[in-house]
């Protein structure tokens, strides 16, 4: 009997150039990024991606003081994707639906705050505040959505470093097709500019990036390309059983086609390309198709020196030869690393995509690595192309997790 097949009907997101799907890929065609400078505590102004999305909209002033960010922009992800989708937050069915939401680190900015609060009162831990462990737990994100919802069936968060957005719809999928959910939000959050400790983990790995211009910060690809820019953001997404989504005449965006999660246990840090070719293969395998069937490759490159050329090592491996209608793009350019949300954010920009034939560029490339350089490589203004039926979405994180997600243009 053949598995079910996985449709997506529905997108909510806040990035820093966009707080929905329409605004997000405007930007992206128009090379429109999202990067500022913000105060970061001990470090002073540095880099950052900053969403600029209402908490209010679905949230009291009391829930998001006693919550978290990441909690907050899940709430507004995931109120935004099922509104997208059509579906009624009331109506839905409470225990057939699942929370399934990619994050990398998540309560280092509650620690840190409460650190630096007690700090001014000579480290008394009466005044530590009792929604702490709430707040740190590792499902916090799922759990407030969960919370905000109503929804009674399985929520929790997925730690997946920065595949980990990719991993929400990946294991939506899996529940999906098992028969444990009818209705599944997922994707992935990220509240990283928040907590200094990140900003300084990068800088003393002489990782963090700097740049006069803000918006030419993130240059993915580009030989001057000297760091990450770290960002927040979100984006979920409604994943339903074709049939239910056809039941009720839902839009819909894609199919999931395939996917590989794997890993390369060889560093904490350096990635393996050799892992991460063999990924994508698999990937692509899982999907039935050849990569010559693959019309964009969205990379996961984050603007470090030597992760850029290793992933186009990796690609190069897979696309490099017999693939003329392979396109290749980045997105980070516009709104930086934006960590947990990353995978789920980067493939968003993509969706449109089967609808315009339009492949968005990777911006701020203005001398291009010759150790960069890949057939299809989409630089700097967008590209027409003739067709778009399948999207190939990497996203790759440290200790070694790599994922890869393929969404298929939907044909009945």
């Amino acid at each position: 009997m053949p598995l079910p097949r996985i449709v997506i009907t529905g997108v909510g997101l806040t990035a820093p150039n966009g707080d929905n799907l329409d605004a997000f890929r405007r930007n992206l065609l128009a090379g429109v990024a999202g990067i500022s400078r913000i105060e970061v505590r001990y470090m002073g102004l540095l880099l950052a991606g900053v969403c600029h999305y209402d908490p209010l909209k679905y949230q009291k002033k009391k829930e998001v003081r006693v919550g978290t960010r990441a909690g907050s922009i899940s709430i507004y992800c995931a109120r935004e994707a099922l509104q997208d989708a059509g579906l009624d937050a009331a109506t839905i069915v409470k225990d057939r639906t699942g929370i399934y939401i990619g994050c990398t680190e998540h309560g280092n900015v509650e620690t840190e705050n409460e650190i630096f609060n007690i700090s001014k009162f000579n480290y008394d831990t009466k005044y530590w505040s009792h929604y702490h462990n709430p707040r740190t737990v590792a499902n916090n994100a799922a759990g407030e959505t969960s919370l905000n919802l109503g929804i009674t069936g399985p929520a929790y968060t997925i730690g997946a470093a920065c595949a980990a957005g990719n991993l929400g719809l990946i294991h939506a999928a899996q529940m999906l097709r098992l028969g444990e959910v009818d209705l599944a939000l997922c994707g992935g959050v990220s509240e990283s500019i928040h907590t200094f400790g990140i900003f300084a983990g990068f800088k003393s790995q002489n990782a963090l990036a700097t740049h006069d211009d803000p918006a030419k910060a993130s240059r993915p690809f580009d030989l001057a390309r000297n760091g990450i820019v770290v960002s927040e953001g979100g984006c979920l997404y409604t994943l339903e059983r074709l049939e239910d989504a056809l039941s009720r005449g839902a839009k819909i965006y894609g199919e999931i086609g395939g996917y590989c999660v794997n890993s390369d246990a060889s560093d904490y840090v350096l990635p393996n390309p050799v892992r991460q070719a063999e990924c994508v293969r698999k990937a692509v395998a899982h999907a039935g198709l050849q990569p010559r069937d693959i019309h964009i490759v969205n990379t996961h490159a984050t603007a470090t020196p030597l992760g850029d050329i290793q992933e186009c090592e990796a690609i190069r491996a897979v696309f490099g030869e017999g693939c003329p209608d392979t396109y290749i793009n980045n997105t980070k350019g516009f709104i930086g690393h934006c960590m947990g949300a990353a995978g789920a954010l980067e493939l968003a920009g993509n969706l449109p995509a089967f609808d315009d034939l339009t492949v968005h560029p990777s911006i701020n490339v203005d001398n291009l690595d010759p150790k960069c350089a890949l057939p299809g490589l989409v630089l700097n203004q967008p590209r027409r192309v003739p067709r778009v039926d399948a999207i190939l979405n990497n996203s790759f994180g440290m200790l070694g997790i790599n994922s890869t997600l393929i969404v298929r243009r939907f044909v009945p």
